[in-house]
């Protein structure tokens, strides 16, 4: 590793800022609005009553550059893909190639709206069922829909598919099985599809073994979800053999697209034995990713399901024209307005065009390498419970040993990264690790920057050994200090006003 990693601290510019509502004054305003030359209605001839406020909204009186300066000083504040690495397991956040971006502020693309006609759009439709195919390619499923908003959703479809399948055999089934390794919105998409859920155990190497499956499996069951590779950043080595027992008993095995990063263009989940997946363009497909959105969670399915695919969906008629087409008599139906998040659908498109299959192939390779490469320079430092010291995308550590002997704990080293210009791992996650650090570096670090977060974790392992009261009171160098979060979770504040109270 490199011997000149920075010291601790932060070295940029951090800017007081007070509320929005202390800036400005009285008549202030950053706006210049036309005299109205419309007859003017009372609002309460166009409102109903008990919807008028009886106050005015009490917005703050400021001008533009007060405006501008407010929000941009806080942006500041924040961490971001293109400031520095989110080693993020599970939640993959990943720098965005600009060509990307650039791509979906095209004219033609941006300014669309989802009403216009479809020959007006021919170019938009197109570029859907080229995507469509990409995806198909690249999972080896014959029916896709980009219609879902996000991961999570795309389970829910899914589910929505096998249900409406089960149901057409006269037999809908009213159990999933669930690895507890899997993600953790799985449950969720099953009971609000009416399934039970019932987990199954992983063996002691954190892989699923064929004989769990089988005990649970029966004819009650309506499917499998695999997360392949696991939340634990391990390959489901005996996938052929659980997808065999579940398809010999009827039920269905769904794929858990989230980690797919690790294997595309060297495995196809369809050729695995999965029947349904969702696809997280959002992170595989590296599409802006966090925030709370925007997300977009396409999902692929083998033949049997592809009649129960949402509608609308886009064809090519015979004279190589577009359109999207509704008349499929066994859809689901619109699982969202219009047709999906299509500013993603353009990123996913430029994204896998730009790379080609040799370069899909090379990001699973490149994403897998960099995560071993950085569990080398960690394994000796934190328990690994869980591997032979390998692993695919993303690996998991335990605060296990260091806890039982400084009592520094897994959130206090989440804390202490930040004073090393580090956003933390995702932490306490997957639940079958006690003190989970989970750590992805993806494809698109550097080894220089893998380097430099593998020596701030040894660092930080080293003062927890000699001072670990120095660690349990991190951050130290950051805007704000060390939080009290239970506090936080049952006290929050939520107003201006509450906040003027808390400081007088």
């Amino acid at each position: 590793m490199r011997k000149d990693y920075f010291p601790p601290g932060t070295t940029t510019l951090g800017f007081r800022e007070p509320l929005i509502f202390d800036l400005g004054a009285p008549g202030r305003s950053g706006e210049d609005v036309p005299d109205c030359d419309v007859p003017e209605k009372d609002p309460r001839d166009l409102i109903p009553l008990n919807l008028i406020r009886e106050e005015s909204a009490r917005l703050p009186e400021v001008s533009e550059p007060e405006v501008v300066r407010h929000f941009t000083r806080l942006s500041q504040w924040n961490f971001n893909i293109d400031s520095g690495f989110y080693p993020l397991g599970s939640c993959t956040m990943k720098y965005n190639p600009r060509v990307n971006e650039w791509a979906a502020r095209v004219q033609g693309f941006a300014d669309l709206h989802p009403y216009t006609p479809d020959h007006l759009v021919q170019g938009a439709i197109g570029l859907m069922f080229e995507l469509e195919k990409m995806l198909g390619e690249i999972s080896g499923m014959p029916g896709i829909s980009l219609q879902p908003s996000a991961g999570a959703h795309g389970e829910l479809a899914c589910l929505m598919m096998i249900r409406a399948c089960l149901t057409d055999r006269g037999n809908p089934r009213k159990k999933v099985l669930i690895p507890d390794t899997a993600h953790g919105t799985n449950p969720a998409s099953s009971s609000l599809n009416g399934y039970d859920t019932v987990e199954i155990p992983s063996g002691p190497d954190g892989i699923i073994e064929p004989h769990a499956v089988s005990d649970a499996m029966d004819e009650d069951v309506a499917a499998l979800m695999l997360t392949n590779p696991n939340t634990l950043g391990l390959f489901e080595s005996n996938i052929h053999e659980i997808a065999k027992i579940v398809h010999d008993s009827g039920g269905f095995v769904f794929g858990d697209g989230a980690n797919l990063n690790a294997i595309m263009g060297r495995v196809r989940p369809g050729d695995l034995g999965i029947d349904a997946m969702q696809f997280n363009l959002h992170k595989t497909f590296s599409t802006p990713h966090g925030g709370g959105g925007p997300g977009s969670g396409p999902v692929g399915v083998c033949a049997e399901l592809e009649p129960y695919l949402p509608v609308p969906r886009p064809v090519r008629k015979d004279d190589g024209t577009f359109m999207l087409d509704s008349d499929r008599p066994k859809s689901i139906g619109r699982v969202r307005s219009f047709f999906g998040n299509f500013g993603v659908f353009v990123r996913a498109y430029a994204y896998i065009l730009s790379l080609g299959p040799e370069g899909i192939r090379k990001v699973a390779d490149m994403a897998v390498l960099n995560a071993n490469y950085l569990l080398g320079l960690l394994k000796d430092h934190l328990l690994l419970p869980h591997g032979n010291g390998r692993c695919m995308h993303e690996f998991v550590l335990s605060d296990a040993d260091l806890a039982a002997k400084t009592g520094v704990t897994t959130l206090d080293i989440a804390k202490r990264l930040m004073d090393y210009g580090f956003h933390p791992p995702t932490v306490y996650f997957p639940l079958v690790v006690k003190g989970a650090l989970m750590i992805e570096p993806t494809e698109t670090e550097s080894p220089e920057t893998i380097e430099e977060f593998a020596r701030a974790m040894i660092n930080i392992v080293s003062e927890a050994e000699k001072n670990p009261e120095g660690v349990h009171s991190a951050p130290k160098y950051t805007k704000v200090g060390r939080l009290d979060e239970t506090r936080a979770a049952r006290k929050p504040v939520l107003t201006a006003d509450a906040l003027k109270l808390m400081h007088g």
